[in-house]
């Protein structure tokens, strides 16, 4: 059985994993002006503080119906800079979690995303025992590509029309580990 409380995780880097709080508007805003991260995720766009709220108010519920983790990615001055996610609902059905992640545009470059990445990875595979952990990628995205790459993940293969990104199928690269 999984835990139904979201842990905190300590990251590379002096960078931690946290639940979101209501006091993380800030990271929705930047991220809400982004013009990728709201296509990919339920991030509001346009943002308004109601929406925010109600964005974080979805995140407790993901994790206390079971069907996943997501964290705010923390910097060391404290931060709230991105989001990674482990997806646990098609666990019992596929045998494997999905994980995903974002950085807010100011943080980027900084390997936010590989810190968090990493030590979600670490977590579902060691404490949890999962047997894998899937990602899924646009060709495009070289930054997200690089990311799953140094935390060891393995290309399996393209995956046609995988996801539907503002309205329209894409297909993604599928990476793997172990």
């Amino acid at each position: 059985m999984l835990p139904r409380v979201m842990p905190e995780i300590t990251a590379e880097n002096g960078f931690r994993l946290r639940r979101w709080e209501l006091t993380d508007r800030e990271l929705l805003r930047e991220a809400s002006v982004d013009p990728y991260i709201p296509l990919i995720t339920t991030v509001p766009a346009p943002y308004s503080d109601a929406e925010a709220d109600a964005f974080v108010r979805r995140q407790w519920m993901r994790t206390e119906i079971g069907t996943g983790y997501p964290f705010v990615i923390e910097a060391p001055d404290g931060r709230a800079v991105g989001n990674v996610g482990l997806w646990v609902g098609e666990l019992p059905l596929r045998g494997f979690a999905t994980a995903g992640y974002w950085v807010a545009a100011g943080a980027r470059g900084r390997g936010v995303a590989l810190a968090g990445l990493n030590a979600v990875t670490a977590w579902a595979l060691g404490e949890l025992a999962l047997p894998r952990v899937e990602l899924f990628v646009e060709p495009w995205n070289a930054g997200s590509l690089r990311t799953a790459e140094k935390a060891g993940y393995r290309r399996e293969t393209l995956v046609p029309a995988y996801q539907e990104v503002a309205g329209e199928p894409r297909d993604m690269w599928r990476f793997v580990l172990p």
